[in-house]
């Protein structure tokens, strides 16, 4: 099949992992140049050291302080990235940064004055904020102050260099606070899988306990009891021998239809599945509420089935389709044998199989585990014409029949409607 979306991108495959350490040396290169990149406003102060008529003195030191300032930019923002920066390092890196904007802009050229604005930006990303929400204003006002004492910039230096200052200062506040906030969610959500993990591992040796206890008991204290007769009384350690066999096999059938239970698919699971395939592929997901409703009139098969018409669907969707959105519905229809259907469809909008295309190895076992249910597998283009359709059916007659109460029919007296 085909359908509906893009594959679902391992993290490794975002190589810039804001907020994170690098996991290798493809990420800290990626890192590096993302972080570089923004080192060409210093276009501007260097093209001033190379014009015709700047002495070899100021050039060095131009230079010189150019360079010192952006290591203790790149050592502020990678030390941030990758571990905690001491107190020490981080204030006297800043400070550092403060005081070269200072000097160069003073004894330089107005266009150094460019330096605040990466002063005031690497305030906000090392800064708790307490201290950036103060120190961020006074960067801009040293700029101010020091770009007041050029007359040819006095028109636009306000928003050349000021408003820039501020506004990526306290941008990059909000940026770490969202780093921080995506952190918090990232450890809460692996506390929730660890302790759901914990809760499943409680109910299944609860289960096991319940299902297995007393069967294995039983079958202990008669064969100590039948290890006990047979000397002297052989008949009666058949009969015990024989009660061991029924437990056992009736333990045996409890313990499969436990583990069948277990390995079942449910609709919900699956349904919180696909919605995380399709939000990391990056698609827009539409659900119908039905789908989040428990159906208690479905039996046990049926809502299996449906389960993995819902993962397939969504993982060819997520596979093959190349679509932006996929919409999940679930409908009851009723067919011209007068049968009720509950109707599973996934529709996206990508560019759908060809056309000389069969069914797969994935389909294909999918349309048998409906068949099995008495249901069908409906696939084709989607309704809007682009895009394409997958549609499970189910019946609803056996659930209904599994729900009802076993009440005779009126239509004939009790003592039929219960023995014929």
């Amino acid at each position: 099949m085909t359908p509906v979306e893009k594959t679902n991108e391992p993290e490794d495959h975002n190589p810039v992992r804001i907020g994170q350490e690098p996991r290798n040396r493809r990420q800290a290169l990626a890192k590096t140049a993302w972080t570089g990149v923004w080192l060409l406003y210093l276009a501007s102060p260097v093209g001033q050291l190379v014009q015709d008529g700047v002495s070899t003195g100021d050039r060095i030191w131009g230079f010189s302080g150019l360079a010192l300032f952006v290591l203790s930019y790149f050592v502020l923002v990678f030390r941030h990235m990758w571990r905690v920066l001491t107190r020490h390092v981080m204030y006297g890196a800043l400070a550092l940064m403060l005081g070269l904007s200072l000097a160069l802009s003073l004894t330089l050229d107005f266009a150094w004055l460019v330096l605040f604005i990466f002063t005031s930006v690497a305030s906000g990303v090392v800064l708790p904020w307490r201290q950036s929400r103060w120190a961020i204003p006074l960067i801009t006002a040293l700029l101010l102050a020091v770009g007041a004492r050029y007359p040819e910039i006095r028109d636009y230096y306000v928003f050349a260099y000021a408003l820039p200052a501020l506004g990526c200062g306290f941008m990059m506040v909000g940026v770490q606070h969202l780093i921080r906030t995506t952190a918090e969610l990232r450890a809460a959500r692996q506390e929730v899988a660890r302790l759901a993990a914990n809760d499943e591992r409680l109910r299944l040796a609860r289960d096991l306990h319940d299902l297995l206890g007393h069967s294995l008991s039983l079958i202990t204290l008669k064969s100590e009891l039948a290890g006990r007769m047979l000397p002297d009384k052989p008949e009666d350690a058949a009969k015990q021998v024989a009660d061991i066999e029924r437990v056992s096999r009736q333990a045996l059938v409890d313990v499969r239809e436990a583990v069948t239970g277990y390995r079942r698919p449910r609709l919900a699971v699956e349904l919180a599945g696909a919605r995380a395939a399709l939000r990391t592929a990056g698609l827009t997901i539409s659900v119908d509420p039905a789908l989040e409703r428990e159906h208690h009139r479905l039996a046990a098969d049926e809502e299996g089935a449906l389960a993995w018409a819902l993962r397939e669907a969504v993982t060819n969707v997520v596979r093959h389709s190349g679509a932006r959105s996929c919409e999940l519905l679930l409908t009851e229809e009723w067919e011209s044998d007068e049968r009720r259907y509950l109707c599973l469809s996934v529709v996206d909008d990508g560019a759908g199989p060809p056309r000389s295309q069969h069914d797969g190895n994935g389909l294909s076992g999918l349309r048998e585990r409906l068949a099995l249910a008495d249901g069908r597998l409906e696939t084709g283009p989607a309704p809007r014409g682009r895009g394409f359709a997958l549609r499970a059916y189910v019946p609803l007659t056996t659930a209904l029949r599994a729900a009802e109460p076993s009440t005779p029919s009126p239509l004939r007296p009790v003592d039929d409607a219960a023995g014929r």
